[in-house]
């Protein structure tokens, strides 16, 4: 089915876009778990394989579920294909290594989530890919790091978990006059709040396991750019690597996408209360929030983003003691390593999601014994608030 363009605001396309009704015209999207496909006899089966006619063959390649969670995510996106994956890391390594080959040069932002730096600092390198890490924040240092074999970049922003922010427009610029493709991981801005490919960017990632699905249900990833960089590059690694989104996970993230506004809204309004109180508390050494006018880079911030985050870091004065009293303190506010949930999460970088960063790379991103990141839920921002204000007392 070729959808119908239309000039829907996000909310809308959120609830609608890619929808696909079978004969019983179900209202809620119809959750397709099936493996194989029924052909009406082997000449059709021969054309689908061939792809002179349009269907379904194997759900490894394409399941109507799957396919409805990639147009929703297209429409929000601004893309013109997407390739749902198992997972947020699926995602990032089939971005990144669909494209690329031995004797090819990554250039990827520094401040990255712990598996994504390991995938261009360890895994690349393996297969004969070299890397260059740089310090993001300074657009002169990806234009420095250029070389004849350059490929592809590779950044977060705002990054994991420390919150820098890179400017997206202009790492792109730099980009195209090296003959790179641009990769942007959006989960922390979510793509209500910041829009990579309107900035530049020629992929979008996302680990829809966290905002998209918010209530920590199930894992999942997408991939985003334009249908001829999918069908080059990507098309052929999906089919043959199998990273796909299983339809019981893309159905529940339809689910998740129809709320998506709501709960970002919310949660960014409480994290900005949550951070400017956390800023005035005496036992706060440092802390960073996209949605604060003391933020390094609150002029890149106005540019390319339409929102704060609902992530706040921040240090506690006397290092890694306090900091883990206060979390065990903590009764609302949970301790695990996801973000993106209803339910408020805190976590440790240096002793979880970043512990595999030799201590030396990790006090280079600003993660010390003291850093905490908190991920902000739809509870009530005052209980909030008072947990934390009680679990300080305890650091």
């Amino acid at each position: 089915m070729t959808e119908k363009k239309r000039n829907w605001k996000p909310a809308t396309q959120l609830v609608h876009a890619g929808t696909l009704r079978s004969e019983f015209g179900e209202l809620s999207e119809a959750m397709f778990l099936t493996q194989g496909y029924h052909y009406k006899s082997a000449e059709q089966a021969e054309a689908r394989f061939k792809g002179e006619e349009p269907g379904f063959i194997y759900s490894r390649y394409a399941n109507p579920t799957v396919d409805m969670f990639e147009k929703r995510m297209c429409a929000l996106e601004g893309a013109e294909d997407a390739r749902a994956t198992a997972s947020g890391m699926a995602a990032v390594t089939a971005a990144v290594l669909c494209s690329l080959k031995a004797g090819d040069h990554i250039v990827a932002a520094r401040a990255l989530f712990g598996s994504c730096r390991w995938v261009v600092e360890t895994l690349a390198p393996r297969y004969g890919i070299e890397t260059t890490l740089v310090d993001g924040r300074q657009t002169r240092n990806w234009q420095d790091a250029v070389r004849p074999n350059t490929k592809l970049f590779f950044l977060e922003s705002p990054t994991n978990p420390t919150l820098e922010v890179v400017d997206i427009a202009a790492v792109a610029a730099i980009a195209n006059s090296a003959g790179a493709r641009l990769i942007v991981d959006n989960v922390f801005a979510t793509p209500l709040q910041q829009k990579p490919l309107e900035l530049g960017a020629h992929v979008v990632v996302y680990s829809a396991t966290k905002h998209i699905d918010g209530q920590g249900r199930c894992l999942g990833g997408v991939v985003l750019s334009d249908k001829k960089w999918i069908d080059e590059n990507l098309h052929d690694y999906f089919r043959h690597t199998g990273p796909s989104m299983s339809p019981f996970n893309a159905w529940v993230l339809l689910k998740g996408l129809e709320t998506l506004p709501l709960r970002v809204r919310q949660q960014t309004e409480a994290a900005g209360r949550i951070a400017d109180f956390l800023a005035e508390h005496p036992k706060v050494s440092k802390l960073i929030y996209p949605g604060r006018a003391d933020h390094p880079q609150a002029d890149i911030i106005a540019k390319q983003m339409t929102g704060g985050s609902t992530l706040i870091c921040f240090d506690l004065k006397g290092g890694k003691k306090p900091a883990f009293a206060f979390t065990n303190a903590l009764d609302i506010v949970t301790i695990s390593n996801n973000l993106g949930d209803a339910k408020s999460i805190i976590t440790h970088p240096a002793t979880t999601t970043h512990k595999n960063l030799a201590e030396e790379a990790r006090a280079e991103l600003g993660i010390g014994p003291g850093t905490l990141r908190l991920s902000v839920g739809l509870e009530d921002t005052d209980d909030l608030i008072a947990d934390i204000e009680q679990a300080l007392a305890s650091a």
